[in-house]
């Protein structure tokens, strides 16, 4: 490891499904008609898909050492990530030792901070920063988890976002996470409805389980304190990312407003420990969710999980595979993660990031042990028989 050094970073880009979960065929639970900010225009309210959210793709970032070992990751991105990644970030990694990673990190940044701080350029630095994380399990024979602290407890435990938190609950799922499917501009009518759809669904799943509602930035202030309140009857656990995410001094206010006992969440398109100082400091919800493909990689999401630790705040992120499960494997803050319910009818376990991960480890009854986390690196290999396509090959 001591001579170790990084000759070459390749960046491809992948269609259909995968990282970029969004982008799947007709059909599927998650791009039915689920409330978003852009429901207030007819022509873009029953399909997420039509106003481009899979638009980019999955970004595949692959590292190469000089003994012929490749680390690789997969994120959201697609090509103009792709083109970020071998035009600007590669200067910093070729020619490095892959254990210089806080140092890559911090050049990444930093050189990109004039056009970036979040978003794509975020997205395309935690490609990176994931892929040499998995480089240097596999240079060391260790997976990441084992980097970082190692494991903390024997399995991790798991929720369930989809639409049918019922059929979540008899795989062996401790709760359920269920979309919002009426906007604001649907009205009272909408209201009623979408807190219609909160009791038929504690109807099937009784009392006990745990049920949330994703609400995916599609709300204001107003409407989600209301929401909130229609549905107290119904014991949500929590209600997550009600708000814009730049919207810091309304979750500030929102916390203030729910129910005793309902808890705010929100984080997943939130990026660097900057970004989530702003949520701790001004107390605006109970747990942060960030994504590791998206809030600055491994490196950051450590230093994100200190921060929230410090101020005695959950870590649950957004679902990303194993990229967040060896994080939460390692995390006394982290007690539980999310799966995402990629089948088309949330009907079944199957991998989150398929068909771009082989090897991608399931729950099993809601659990996924340890020994499912033990080999090097994050674990898991990319399928090379898609169509892997590289933009900006020099």
């Amino acid at each position: 490891m001591a001579s170790a050094k990084i000759v070459d970073i390749r960046a491809f880009v992948l269609r259909g499904g995968g990282a970029d979960y969004h982008d799947q065929s007709d059909g599927h639970w998650i791009d039915d008609n689920i409330a978003t900010p852009m429901s207030k225009y007819p022509d873009y309210r029953k399909s997420r898909r039509s106003f481009g959210i899979n638009a980019l793709g999955t970004l595949v970032v692959e590292i190469e050492s000089d003994d012929g070992t490749i680390g690789f990751a997969v994120t959201t991105g697609g090509e103009p990530a792709a083109y970020i990644v071998e035009k600007h970030l590669s200067r910093f990694v070729i020619g490095q030792n892959p254990a210089n990673i806080e140092l890559i990190w911090d050049q990444m940044y930093f050189s990109t901070q004039y056009y970036g701080r979040k978003g794509l350029v975020i997205n395309a630095i935690s490609g990176v920063d994931l892929a040499l994380w998995d480089l240097l399990g596999r240079l060391r024979q260790e997976p990441v988890h084992a980097m970082i602290g190692g494991a903390v407890r024997d399995e991790i435990q798991f929720y369930a976002t989809g639409s049918r938190p019922d059929l979540a609950k008899q795989m062996g799922f401790i709760g359920g996470k269920m979309p919002l499917r009426h906007a604001p501009i649907e009205g009272d009518e909408g209201m009623r409805q979408a807190v219609d759809d909160i009791g038929e669904m504690r109807g099937r799943v009784g009392a006990d389980f745990w049920l949330m509602l994703d609400c995916w930035m599609a709300l204001d202030l107003d409407y989600a304190t209301r929401l909130a309140h229609s549905a107290a009857e119904y014991g949500l656990k929590w209600i997550e990312e009600a708000l814009s995410p730049d919207d810091y001094w309304g979750y500030q206010d929102l916390k203030k407003a729910v129910p005793a006992g309902m808890l705010v969440t929100t984080g997943e398109h939130e990026a660097t420990r900057w970004g989530f100082r702003m949520l701790l400091e001004m107390d605006c919800c109970d747990i942060i969710q960030p994504d590791v493909g998206w809030c600055g990689g491994l490196t950051e999401l450590l230093k994100i999980s200190a921060l929230a630790d410090s101020h005695g705040k959950l870590v649950i992120p957004h679902g990303s595979s194993v990229y967040s499960y060896h994080f939460v494997i390692s995390r006394h803050n982290s007690p539980f993660a999310e799966f995402l319910m990629m089948a088309p009818g949330a009907d079944k376990v199957v991998p989150m990031f398929s068909p771009q991960l082989q090897g991608e480890p399931v729950p099993e009854k809601g659990r996924l042990s340890v020994s499912a986390l033990e080999k090097p690196g994050f674990g898991v290999e990319l399928d090379r028989s898609l169509n892997l396509f590289r933009p900006y090959n020099p």
